[in-house]
């Protein structure tokens, strides 16, 4: 069984597939619309949850939610499941796509076989479409593969029942109610207002202020912790923002390109001039990320180089803070 669903690559997986699953179903709207309406640019560090050996940050919120809320925002019901029987998880997917509906998955890198081996962390909040199975290997659409791939039921059992943080537990999701038409105009204004609410947030380990925090901490690791320690940390963060995701930079591109169709849609052109100061933006976070890896790689020629990125950080939050409130005044 195959459904005639076409695959369209995208920078983030469930930006892509939710545009994806959309686009199936004849909405056709873009991964930047899906990730400003459901609020996808976020920063969060929660020392307390450790992740591959390190504190875990965030670039974007839990797994799910830019799904959750973006459906929210433009009334568009979704059918979730989540399991606790690998058979009973695979019954249900193989009685969805009889029923000729592909579905989004959310599933762990570290045993996805058509992942280059250095992509294969332990990270649990990566999301694809199946959209068929031949004999015993499912069809996939990973939208942040440039083609459709395969895995076999125990290859695709495997990564949907990972272990660890943000465990998956089978969990599937399509959409199966819209509305007579989608009112992007009021969903885009309410997913503006929540980004900027979140990165604006008066709370100390999100938003800005949780870069702020970061930056500080940055500053005391190589002493408080050791050199190899630091490195660690330091390489989780650039993990976090460049490879699992696109959450640094990567993120702030999209935003840019959320805010330039909003801009139209809206007949509002500010958002298109803060579509180019996000970017601005984004370029200075691939900065940082390059900074930050010759020091975790050892080949960093600066002296004082954890004070230098520390101080790339906070200067990334104060034109991220100068940008939210004029991104919230501007709507």
């Amino acid at each position: 069984m195959k459904i005639d669903f076409t695959h369209h690559q995208s920078a983030h997986c469930e930006n892509g597939v939710v545009s994806n699953l959309l686009k199936h179903k004849g909405h056709d709207i873009s991964e930047p619309m899906v990730f400003g309406i459901g609020s996808g640019l976020f920063f969060v560090y929660i020392p307390f949850l450790m992740v591959n050996h390190a504190p875990a940050i965030s670039f974007r919120p839990m797994p799910g939610f830019i799904f959750k809320r973006f459906a929210k925002r433009l009334n568009i019901k979704i059918k979730r499941y989540k399991f606790k029987n690998e058979e009973k998880a695979q019954q249900v997917l193989d009685s969805e796509l009889k029923n000729n509906n592909p579905v989004g998955l959310q599933v762990g890198v570290y045993h996805l076989s058509y992942f280059p081996d250095e992509y294969r962390f332990h990270f649990n909040a990566h999301n694809m479409v199946v959209y068929g199975k031949e004999n015993d290997t499912y069809l996939v659409s990973d939208p942040v593969m440039e083609t459709t791939t395969t895995l076999t039921e125990k290859e695709l059992e495997r990564v949907r029942f990972a272990k660890g943080a943000f465990a998956p537990k089978g969990h599937m999701y399509y959409p199966i109610e819209y509305p007579e038409k989608l009112n992007l105009e009021k969903a885009i204004k309410k997913g503006i207002k929540s980004t900027c609410r979140d990165m604006l947030a008066p709370v100390p380990i999100v938003g800005i202020r949780g870069m702020r925090m970061i930056a500080r901490l940055i500053r005391k690791w190589p002493v408080k912790k050791g050199v190899k320690v630091a490195n660690h940390y330091l390489g989780q963060i650039v993990r976090m923002q460049e490879e699992i995701g696109t959450g640094g930079g990567g993120f702030r591109f999209i935003y840019g390109a959320f805010l330039q169709e909003a801009s139209v849609i809206l007949k509002n052109p500010k958002l298109a001039d803060l579509s180019i100061e996000i970017t601005e933006i984004g370029n200075l976070w691939r900065d940082f990320a390059i900074d930050a890896s010759r020091i975790y790689k050892n080949r960093s020629s600066k002296l004082d180089a954890y004070n230098k990125v520390a101080d790339q950080l906070v200067e990334l939050s104060n034109r991220e803070e100068v940008f939210f409130k004029k991104l919230r005044k501007s709507i």
